[in-house]
């Protein structure tokens, strides 16, 4: 019978073993994308797991369910449960079975949901008065006039944006935190560099809420893709809509959000009559995405998309050009991809700059417990939670 735990007995030694359905282990298996030859080198017998051959102990199942990410619980249910994620799902990934959600992605987004929650409750205690931009603008604004209002807002314009594109990522993350957006932003799940998240499953998503909105942009992918992203989700922001985006620049999707979104974040970051002033068509294509992409502080895969905007291109010539394009990208994709760095400047931009000021003075304060705290802001030690709070200024 599946969930029944019980105990054989062998001379002096006692084993517990656990009766889980095959159909269960599979479930958890491909749900963690673990490749069957290298998890059955940790558990030899999972082949005859999965075939009900042989009933793993409860001590096994443990170290499975802890291998695979999977709720321990989960494995007890009589049927693998149907996941999904909280949010509207815009991905346009083709690949059903790369769509379900994967550990790495679902943990992050309860992760996050549980800050949210928490900084909205902090900020209703405080009397904080709803975000007036969240949601002021809607799918039948014009893209230049949405781009335009949202550029003010942030102060992002092409003079301001630094010498280099982590530069132009950290000034449109601090004016958005500074607008009141809980931006975070991570290539692992929590503090766990074990279990890295991958662009290809999401590069971002956007939890709208008008006390706590909050961005998360996929730490793993390029600075310039992350830059892209980010203007991407604050679109959300604006229109008031949560989504779950893979933000592919050169999406044609016919999710209506989704297209407004990727076209605002495009004119924001690249307005199309300063291209038209930059772009030199005499010049060779490649150097030309790369002195325009320096320029704006963006990828070249989203002037390429500008160029093709502009009219420079055509639709078979654009086809041609971004999938070169993007070749070349994926050759060189560890450039501007964060490995790391010092802990107390990196764990900040991981759970937002904001998030972790204000967990920190209610904790000071003695409005949240430190064990709470300690949880949000991920880390072990009261020591370091001290460190941090000076660092931040805060203590």
């Amino acid at each position: 019978m599946p969930g029944l735990v019980y105990a054989e007995q062998n001379e002096a030694l006692m084993t517990v073993r656990a009766e889980v359905r095959g159909e269960l282990i599979t479930w958890a298996r491909e749900r963690a994308r673990a490749d069957l030859d290298d998890l059955s080198r940790r558990f030899p017998k999972l082949q005859q797991w999965e075939s009900e051959e042989v009933t793993p102990t409860l001590k096994q199942l443990e170290a499975f369910a802890q291998a695979t990410h999977a709720p321990l619980g989960f494995l007890f249910l009589p049927e693998p449960p149907e996941e999904s994620v909280p949010l509207p799902d815009f991905r346009t990934m083709a690949d059903a079975a790369r769509r379900r959600p994967s550990p790495d992605l679902l943990d992050t987004l309860f992760q996050c949901e549980q800050r949210q929650e928490w900084y909205r409750d902090y900020g209703r205690a405080n009397r904080d008065e709803p975000l007036s931009f969240v949601g002021s603008l809607d799918i039948t604004t014009s893209i230049v006039e949405a781009a335009a209002t949202m550029g003010a807002a942030l102060g992002f314009q092409v003079e301001d944006r630094g010498a280099r594109w982590a530069d132009a990522f950290r000034k449109l993350t601090e004016q958005a935190e500074e607008l009141g957006v809980l931006v975070m932003v991570n290539g692992v799940v929590g503090s766990n560099t074990h279990r890295k998240l991958n662009p290809q499953e999401f590069r971002g998503f956007a939890m709208v809420d008008d006390i706590a909105p909050l961005i998360f942009v996929n730490g793993a992918d390029t600075k310039a893709a992350q830059i892209f992203s980010l203007a991407h989700e604050l679109a959300h922001i604006w229109l008031g809509q949560s989504a779950l985006s893979d933000v592919e620049v050169s999406s044609t999707s016919g999710n209506t959000t989704e297209r407004w979104c990727n076209e605002v974040a495009a004119e924001m970051l690249v307005p199309l009559h300063s291209l038209r002033d930059a772009f030199s068509a005499g010049r060779l294509l490649t150097d030309e995405l790369d002195r325009l992409a320096r320029e704006f502080k963006v990828s070249t895969l989203v002037v390429l998309r500008r160029i093709h905007d502009a009219g420079h291109l055509t639709v078979e010539q654009y086809r041609s050009a971004y999938t070169a394009e993007l070749d070349r990208v994926l050759g060189i994709l560890g450039e501007g991809i964060s490995s790391g760095g010092n802990f107390y400047n990196t764990q900040p931009v991981r759970v937002s700059r904001r998030f972790a000021s204000a967990v920190i003075s209610s904790t000071l304060e003695g409005q949240t417990l430190y064990r709470d705290a300690l949880q949000m802001l991920g880390i072990k030690k009261l020591s370091t939670f001290q460190e941090l709070s000076h660092r931040l200024g805060i203590a």
